[in-house]
């Protein structure tokens, strides 16, 4: 196993351990072992365990953690910025019916909102993502060759080494400065922007925020209080990007 390999490994698995459901679940077990012995703290750990499963798994306290992390939309106009940056979300490997790896459903989304951006501000547009697994072909060449064949968009620039989102904004910008473009919309999940947006001013690009994602507000309703899979899914994301923000504040 190569280095790169080996770091990805490394961070997805400490990730794995802080993120539910794993770290709640691991939180429940250590409560049942401990029952036992010490009958108190036991029961509450594994009530705490379960409990948070519970809490996180309702789509009422998901979109509350998204809707923390989201903001508001604003409107776009062409004249905000002269390129579109367009950060990859993941990607599907050795999909049959594509023939290789494709588009994940992150990158996707982000992929049609930038072409729609694309074709309604003329503006060029970057591609952003690598190879965090030491893959052939990197990310951001996929999003290329969709927005191309699928989306009818071209695409300027291609950054093909980063293997996160800091990586993603001192090598887009690195492009992007050769070119003289110093304002950019930057497309990527509303719940990523306040981890993206300040990567890419610290590299002393004008951020435009161009998130995609967000939703309309709407009532409650009883099953926004049961548990539910897509509702888990929600809050893992939510929950990997606050872990995210402090850790760039710590290592800063």
């Amino acid at each position: 196993m190569d280095s790169i390999s080996l770091s990805w490994l490394l961070s997805k698995t400490i990730a794995a351990l802080l993120l539910p459901p794993l770290n709640l679940l691991l939180l429940a077990l250590a409560g049942a072992w401990l029952a036992g012995r010490h009958r108190r703290l036991g029961r509450a750990l594994l009530a705490a365990g379960l409990g948070g499963l519970w809490l996180l798994s309702t789509p009422i306290v998901a979109n509350a953690l998204l809707d923390s992390l989201s903001g508001s939309p604003t409107p776009l106009a062409a004249d905000q910025a002269d390129a579109i940056v367009i950060l990859g979300g993941g990607r599907v490997r050795d999909s049959w019916e594509y023939g290789g790896d494709t588009l994940g459903r992150f990158s996707l989304e982000r992929v049609r909102y930038g072409a729609l951006l694309a074709r309604r501000l003329d503006r060029p547009v970057l591609v952003s993502g690598g190879s965090a697994q030491g893959e052939a072909v990197a990310e951001a060449t996929i999003m290329a060759e969709a927005l191309v064949r699928e989306f009818g968009v071209p695409v300027r620039w291609i950054e093909a080494g980063s293997r996160n989102t800091r990586e993603n904004a001192r090598m887009s910008a690195e492009l992007l400065r050769r070119d003289g473009v110093g304002r950019v919309f930057l497309v990527t999940h509303a719940w990523h922007l306040p981890r993206a947006r300040p990567e890419f001013e610290a590299v002393g690009l004008v951020v435009i925020p161009a998130g995609t994602g967000h939703s309309l507000d709407s009532d409650i309703r009883p099953l926004d209080f049961l548990p539910s899979a897509p509702a888990l899914y929600q809050s893992y994301y939510a929950c990997h990007e606050w872990i995210g923000l402090l850790w760039y504040r710590i290592r800063d």
